[in-house]
């Protein structure tokens, strides 16, 4: 049986080059959009199946940097893919390219989801990250998406910049809450290697301080109505976002575009992040092929990042054993790290922070008699 159903499209091209972006991405060129646009379509062509797609997510870069024209080629490429009636299509947009006219061709096409890049209204941090957009334009997209029938907006929000004030981010989260948008994602910003501010030699803030800053999101948020479903991110309810949960639920997905990564099978595919490479026909630089114990720890580190956690029935019927024989994880329930019940197991929110040792210390346990006894 075959059970993709989702589709992700990397869009590479930016108007402007933040200061903190790792991502895979490049400066618009009208001349690189086209000859790009025509290698995406032979990549879906060489590997797409058919499959019924339940949610497509235009990501990237800056997918609202292209032109109408563009924008056109783009979708009457995607047009080969299978969407179901009810696909979750969304759109990844910066609010100074996403016009008015590019918002009414978007909903032409069925885009019925778009994620807006607003990171903060903090004039000062705007110029460190070097990224420019001013509160009246951001609320005029917002109005604009929502006229037009786009309701399902997530807007993103980055924090704890060195020599931000929890005051600094309180202003950033009122001006979101004041948006009335269904869903907001938060990110810790993280210096990466590659990026103006490596370069630049500035540092992340210090621990204490950005677990404090995660706390008072998680407050603020929660206390206005926003379920706190995944580790940075909160919706109202019913706005989940489709897409981003079959990640985190470890389902397959197609990847198509440089950068993009997919699953496939048995075996976890990466593309290159040279455009010029990928132009050339040579995408795949990265194959992993899982075992049973490499699918055991995506299948745990991934729907731990969820408030609903791991569901133990579809692990069972995945791998043919219980969590529960698996693990002897009853130690981190009896200190309420862990919430475990006939169905789910589940982190506390408040350890979501330190995801990353709950994981290790969870996959520690593993029986490696049952273990033994599941792959032979």
């Amino acid at each position: 049986m075959n059970d993709i159903n989702a589709v992700y499209i990397h869009i590479p091209f930016c108007n402007y080059i933040c200061a903190y972006c790792d991502f895979c991405k490049v400066l618009y060129n009208e001349k690189f959009v086209n000859t790009y646009l025509d290698s995406l379509k032979k990549e879906i062509k060489d590997n797409y199946k058919g499959e019924k797609i339940t949610s497509l997510y235009i990501g990237g870069g800056t997918p609202s940097s292209l032109n109408l024209d563009e924008i056109i080629k783009l979708f009457n490429i995607l047009n080969v893919l299978n969407l179901s009636k009810d696909c979750e299509i969304t759109f990844e947009a910066n609010p100074d390219s996403l016009t008015n006219d590019k918002i009414k061709l978007l909903k032409s096409f069925g885009v019925n989801r778009v994620s807006l890049g607003v990171e903060t209204i903090n004039k000062s941090i705007q110029g460190v990250i070097e990224r420019y957009t001013s509160s009246n334009l951001i609320i005029s997209v917002i109005n604009n998406l929502k006229k037009n029938g786009i309701t399902n907006i997530n807007v993103d929000l980055i924090y704890a910049f060195i020599n931000e004030s929890l005051r600094d981010l309180k202003t950033d989260l009122n001006f979101l809450l004041s948006l009335d948008v269904p869903h907001i994602s938060t990110y810790s910003l993280i210096i990466e290697d590659n990026t103006k501010l490596k370069i630049k030699d500035i540092k992340n803030i210090d621990t204490n301080t950005d677990r404090k800053m995660y706390d008072f999101i998680c407050k603020v948020l929660n206390s206005n109505g926003y379920i706190h479903y995944e580790i940075s991110n909160f919706a109202k309810i019913g706005y989940e976002s489709a897409h981003n949960l079959k990640y985190w639920h470890n389902e397959r997905y197609y990847g198509f575009g440089v950068g993009a990564s997919s699953y496939l099978g048995n075996i976890r595919y990466s593309n290159t992040k040279s455009i010029t490479n990928y132009i050339r026909g040579k995408r795949v630089i990265y194959k992993e092929k899982l075992s049973i114990k490499d699918k055991i720890f995506y299948e745990v580190m991934l729907n731990f990042r969820t408030n609903k956690g791991l569901d133990k029935k579809k692990f069972i019927n995945k791998y043919k054993v219980s969590i529960d024989k698996l693990f002897n994880y009853k130690h981190l329930v009896n200190k309420k790290v862990l919430i475990s019940n006939s169905n789910y197991l589940k982190v506390k929110e408040e350890y979501f922070y330190v995801l990353d040792e709950v994981v290790l210390e969870f996959l520690g346990t593993l029986q490696t008699n049952v273990y033994n006894d599941i792959i032979t």
